[in-house]
């Protein structure tokens, strides 16, 4: 079949070898772009941040996977009373990996912060929660071991949350990591 005579009807243009090769990376790109840019979960969750403790070989990746506010508590142990009305719990689950050469040893819930967002600093403890597994009191891990667990934070019921922290050598390495959950 013959064309009409007259002007050409608009084309698209041909795909050039560029363009074929561009458009994969792109659409990768595009994929990814979320991630690149830090679109976390709305906890600041998913984010890993490489630290380092005082102590030579010390490194620790740690990753905040999940915030749950509030945390209803666990069974409670015989005896204990229950806490105050007026707080709250809230656990953070930290998945920790051991990325240096020496041992890791230290306390998860030392280790571990939340800041409202008056300012007002509560520090972590190994409380139980239906959340999930705590860490144990000590966490070891050999270079290349990982681990997951929550630490527990109680505050006032009315404190709005506005980030997490962690820190190795129980919290006071100069190395802090920082998750904004506002």
């Amino acid at each position: 079949m013959r064309r009409p005579p007259g002007p050409r009807p608009a084309s698209r243009p041909r795909p050039t070898p560029l363009t074929r090769r561009l458009r994969s990376p792109l659409a990768a790109l595009a994929l990814l772009a979320p991630a690149l840019l830090g679109a976390l979960g709305p906890d600041g969750s998913g984010e890993t941040i490489p630290l380092s403790g005082s102590e030579p070989g010390q490194h620790l990746d740690v990753t905040l996977t999940r915030v749950v506010d509030p945390a209803d508590p666990g069974p409670a142990p015989a005896g204990s009373g229950s806490g105050s009305g007026s707080d709250r719990l809230v656990a953070v689950q930290f998945r920790l990996e051991n990325t240096g050469t020496a041992v890791y040893q230290d306390s998860p819930a030392k280790s571990s912060h939340l800041l409202d967002s008056e300012g007002q600093r509560f520090t972590g403890s190994n409380t139980t929660t239906a959340a999930g597994p705590a860490f144990p009191e000590t966490v070891s891990l050999a270079p290349g071991g990982s681990a997951f667990g929550f630490v527990t934070f109680r505050l006032p019921n009315h404190a709005a949350l506005a980030a997490v922290q962690f820190a190795l050598n129980s919290g006071l390495a100069d190395d802090v990591g920082h998750w904004s959950l506002s």
